[in-house]
């Protein structure tokens, strides 16, 4: 019943993007610096990644440049990144990166890099993996009047649009999902004025973001994630069967370190 991967595939990783052209060494160190083009950039980055799982010798040229990429202003970007360096988890600089991007603006990079340390076995990310199994809270990116564009229950992916902030001016700010979920609660009143930085929205967490919080837990939570993993012990009638199954698993691990 070992459900758990040792080796974790974060679920955030940009999904919905196939690079199959196999890239000479040549070309990936022409693609990975091609900030203006950022697919060529992910691109040498996902041709790495196999690289680096075949072991294969010299991979190591580009830590640097995939280091350096944590601070990339393309969020899509950041996000592959901290998937990558979970994929060489005896790579120090890979390590101090991960745990820098803990820091991240974006809730979506933090929560890779979280589940990329787990493979480190560095409990850093620990806060991060809690907040998986917990819905998270959209705060107003602007002030104005708040029109909702979606209903409670609706399911929603990253980028999916929520609401947008009538300001007055003629100018609508639009109020973009960070997480994919669905959505729990309305925290403000149609029509309502809100403030920057107000909660406005609750987005639950979805299967796949717990399923790997889950994974991660197994390998560094302690007995202060308990209660968030057993949750999940009865899942929604709806979620696979596995991520009960997983939970109870994970629970068990956790009680059998801490003893």
């Amino acid at each position: 019943m070992a459900l758990v991967a040792l080796v974790l595939v974060p679920f955030l990783f940009w999904r919905g993007t196939w690079f199959g052209r196999p890239l000479t060494a040549q070309e990936i160190e022409q693609y990975l610096n091609d900030d203006p083009k950022p697919r060529h950039v992910q691109h040498a980055m996902v041709q790495i990644s196999q690289h680096i799982g075949r072991g294969d010798a010299g991979v190591e040229r580009w830590y640097p440049r995939l280091c350096a990429l944590r601070r990339s202003p393309v969020i899509e970007l950041r996000v592959t990144d901290a998937w990558l360096m979970g994929q060489d988890n005896r790579s120090q600089a890979f390590h101090q990166a991960l745990l820098d991007m803990l820091q991240d603006s974006e809730p979506i990079v933090r929560r890779n890099a979280a589940l990329s340390l787990a493979r480190f076995a560095d409990p850093a990310g620990r806060p991060e993996l809690r907040a998986m199994l917990r819905s998270y809270a959209v705060q107003a990116p602007g002030s104005g009047a708040l029109r909702y564009r979606l209903q409670v229950r609706d399911p929603v992916e990253r980028g999916a649009l929520l609401a947008r902030l009538e300001t007055g001016s003629g100018v609508a700010v639009e109020v973009r999902s960070p997480l994919p979920g669905k959505i729990e609660r309305k925290m403000a009143v149609e029509g309502a004025p809100v403030k920057q930085g107000e909660e406005i929205l609750l987005i639950e967490p979805s299967a796949d973001q717990v399923w790997e919080a889950l994974r991660a837990l197994y390998l560094v939570g302690t007995a202060e994630d308990l209660a968030g993993v057993e949750r999940f012990a009865r899942p929604p009638p709806e979620w696979p069967a596995r991520i009960g199954e997983q939970a109870q698993l994970t629970a068990r691990q956790i009680r059998e370190r801490r003893d």
